[in-house]
């Protein structure tokens, strides 16, 4: 590292950013003492831990942002490495997406919302749940005892009469004035009251308006209200807590192996484990450093944020944590560092769990290599692909084609690197030069990202491996790509006529004349065919919506006076294209804003 004269640098807290030759950001740090922890990086011969060195190595300058707090040090440090994502600092990856149940309580019929944000919007949330399926089944026994709307007041009040959800009893319908906003608050009060584990006064409240409507002589409102409380009676015997407790709480629990760091989080929501979540760290460093780092990327996101936090070791700056959690959740946040006691068996819970999942981890990642070198031996590669697109091209008569690019990232799918493209140079029926098109815009872009993948899986035979050899020539490429073409089983029928006989996946390979066949069921084979698959349902669905934009903006763009404003504003109105054409002239003028002549000239577009 050049020169850098650490007597300049101040003893306050602050942030420090290390930057390599070009200005490049490397690692975003913060301390409570900027002098002191500088001091440390540059004494790197004397550090025993090889990172150190490896960073160091590389950076040639340090500035430094002094803050007045450790907690204003810990936000602008979380702000920086969000804007700069510096390659030495941790970028967590999740294993799953969270989900979390939204209540807006200043809406006059608040309805429940499944949301994977959450926000400082002043609505209420719960959560986060184990998946989006397991809230949704709860949300279904929730709403037979506590009937909320399930869509806008708007969205209703433009049908004619109530939703389905009302006619079978999981909806009070107040967009139709069903029920008023005194006894729609009750339901809500409900809804709240059991997902914050208070089932028991839920309970007595029903029991109370029970004899009061039975003693009146309602006897329908109290049978409802008698089989609400069997319902809930029934869901508490089925969810018991695992633990006491009224607070939510998440438990960090780690295990370290050699060069890995697995972090594992149990949620415990009113003493009930509502989800765990997992994560690889493989930035080595001192554990309550890395902990410390985790933690301010986990929470700096838009995630819930417990009562309580609960830690397997004590890390550097517990108070500033806890402030900052504070001050994002807007309520009172501790952070806690258990020795004995309950706590301290949920974090040997936690710290068991991170074990498990690295065993498991490992044992996937062994899996998925074993997979890879299968089709590295099978279809003849230069290397185990570790990144593998596939691409598709979709159009019917030449109309609106797209094409769209799945990849395969170290033996997984991986969503987030699926590509769409629009054909822009090919008029007509020409898949051969739309696949040009597509891949010569690709390669051309990776070549100048230095993102170029492994393997290159075609979906077709020889025709549209020719056209990918082409591209890879022509970009001086060939050599550095594997890639091969995957034509679609064929089907015949046997010499009698009635049986469907159903050949195997072919793969052509550039050169070789014969295709290649995996077996049948192997892991490779099955891969390789949910690559292909994906890149064929994604070019599918965009190349269907793109359709249905192109036919809904012809089928409103014909008519005079109605421009791209005023066709969102129509479909906002009345909700399709097909309630527009059935509208009669009567309804046409009664939307707000829509002129009369405008109105009488959609009516005979679609009425002449």
């Amino acid at each position: 590292m050049t020169s850098f004269d650490l007597r300049r640098q101040p003893t306050s807290a602050g942030v420090y950013l290390m930057k390599d030759a070009a200005g490049e950001i490397l690692y975003v740090g913060k301390a409570k003492n900027l002098r002191a922890r500088l001091r440390s990086y540059l004494q790197a011969e004397r550090d025993t831990r090889p990172q150190i060195k490896f960073l160091m190595e590389r950076a040639t300058a340090i500035d430094t942002i002094v803050t007045d707090t450790e907690k204003e040090a810990l936000s602008l440090e979380n702000t920086l490495i969000k804007k700069h994502r510096p390659r030495y600092n941790i970028h967590l990856r999740d294993d799953k997406t969270f989900v979390s149940l939204r209540i807006d309580l200043r809406d006059e019929f608040p309805m429940m919302e499944v949301v994977r944000q959450v926000r400082q919007d002043g609505a209420r949330y719960f959560g986060p749940f184990a998946s989006s399926s397991a809230l949704r089944q709860t949300l279904k026994e929730i709403y037979r005892i506590f009937p909320l709307r399930h869509y806008p007041p708007a969205k209703c009040r433009q049908r004619g009469r109530p939703c389905l959800f009302h006619q079978i009893g999981q909806c009070s319908a107040p967009c139709h004035g069903f029920i008023s906003p005194v006894a729609y608050k009750e339901l809500v009060d409900g809804v709240l009251a059991f997902l914050e584990g208070r089932q028991g006064e839920v309970i007595d409240a029903l029991r109370q308006r029970m004899a009061i409507a039975s003693g009146e002589h309602r006897y329908e409102e109290a049978a409802v209200l008698r089989d609400q409380i069997r319902a809930i009676e029934k869901t508490v015997e089925q969810q018991k807590s695992v633990r006491y407790g009224v607070i939510d709480q998440d438990v960090v629990g780690m295990f370290r192996q050699g060069g890995e760091v697995e972090v594992a989080i149990l949620f415990y929501r009113q003493g009930k484990l509502t989800a765990r979540r997992n994560y690889n760290l493989n930035w080595q460093r001192d554990e309550d450093e890395l902990l410390a780092a985790f933690l301010v990327q986990f929470y700096g996101r838009d995630v819930p944020i417990p009562d309580e936090v609960v830690l397997p070791i004590r890390v550097e700056g517990t108070a500033p944590l806890s402030e900052w959690l504070t001050e994002r959740r807007g309520r009172k946040v501790r952070v806690v560092m258990p020795q004995r006691g309950e706590r301290r068996n949920l974090v040997e819970l936690a710290n068991r769990n991170a074990e498990e999942a690295w065993q498991e981890r490992g044992s996937r990642d062994e899996a998925r290599r074993r997979v890879l070198g299968e089709i590295e031996q099978r279809l003849h590669l230069q290397r185990q692909p570790q990144r593998m697109e596939c691409f598709d091209v979709s159009t019917i008569q030449g109309q609106a084609t797209v094409a769209s690019m799945a990849v395969v990232l170290n033996g997984e799918p991986a969503p987030s690197e699926y590509r769409h493209y629009r054909v822009k140079t090919v008029v007509g029926t020409d898949d051969y030069a739309a696949l040009y098109e597509v891949l010569q815009r690709r390669l051309q872009r990776g070549q100048g990202e230095n993102n170029l993948p492994d393997f290159i899986l075609i979906d077709g035979g020889k025709g549209q491996l020719g056209v990918l050899t082409m591209v890879l020539d022509e970009l001086n490429l060939t050599g550095t790509i594997d890639i091969a073409g995957i034509a679609k089983a064929r089907v015949k029928a046997n010499v009698r006529g009635r049986a469907v006989e159903r050949s195997e996946e072919r793969f052509f390979l550039p050169g070789r004349k014969n295709p290649v066949i995996l077996r049948r069921g192997s892991a490779a084979l099955f891969l390789l065919e949910r690559l292909r698959d994906e890149a064929h349902r994604f070019a599918v669905t965009h190349h269907r919506k793109v359709r249905g934009k192109a036919q809904l903006q012809s089928s409103l763009s014909d008519i005079p006076g109605v421009g791209p404003k005023r066709q969102r504003a129509l479909l906002k109105h009345f909700g399709s294209l097909k309630k527009i054409k059935v509208a009669s002239l009567d309804d046409l003028r009664a939307m707000p804003s829509l002129p009369v002549s405008i109105a009488g000239e959609i009516y005979r577009h679609f009425h002449s």
